[in-house]
């Protein structure tokens, strides 16, 4: 089975700084992405966190686009959140609130852009040409990882099901679950393409 591959590799209009692509998302983070023309369609975002699972198990991955560097970017990030909330002896899962408050320092904290010495992918990725589009791309990366570290927290906690008196589903949600998804958690230590962002 081969890796998936970005569908915004076919957006030819994207802007890219070094050879990675800017592309449009839906949030409400404040930051330099161009907004999405139509919100209710998937952004890469969500594109990231749909195929993170999937695509984390290879090792190899061809890049066919601008917009492959961003997902493959965006996957080692979910990955890097993974670790941030893994339990630890003396240290149990964080809750939801307190995992939202983990990942969202974490996506402003400090990081490597292409041409940077602790950047993993040097090899796949230009440097940005000028300090006016490093600046860019780090604005752009710290919205998109901030707004990725909301939906992820969504997903890894999702709401329960509230269930009736006769024990099935009533249709209503209850709330978040109290420790992190099982499904999520297993692929922590997954490694997509042998490479991680921190130093986890």
């Amino acid at each position: 089975m081969p890796a998936y591959h970005s569908v915004f590799n076919d957006d030819t209009s994207a802007r890219q700084v070094g050879n990675t692509a800017i592309l449009p998302i839906s949030t409400k983070i404040r930051g330099p992405a161009p907004i999405a023309a139509d919100p209710s369609q998937p952004d890469i975002i969500e594109e990231s966190l749909d195929l993170f699972r999937a695509n984390c198990l290879f090792r190899n991955f061809e890049i066919k686009g601008p917009a492959d560097r961003l997902m493959i970017y965006l996957i080692l990030f979910i990955s890097e959140c993974l670790t941030k909330l893994a339990p630890t002896p003396g240290k149990p899962s964080p809750s939801y609130q307190e995992a939202t408050k983990v990942l969202q320092t974490l996506a402003v904290d400090h990081f490597a852009l292409p041409g940077d010495a602790g950047f993993p992918l040097n090899s796949l990725y230009h440097a940005p040409a000028s300090r006016v589009d490093a600046d860019h791309l780090r604005s752009y990366l710290t919205q998109t990882r901030t707004e990725l570290a909301l939906r992820l927290c969504d997903r890894i906690y999702p709401q329960e099901q509230v269930l009736g008196t006769d024990g099935q589903p009533t249709g209503q949600l209850g709330p978040r679950a109290s420790k992190p998804s099982k499904w999520w958690m297993s692929f922590q230590k997954r490694r997509f393409m042998g490479r991680s962002l921190g130093s986890a």
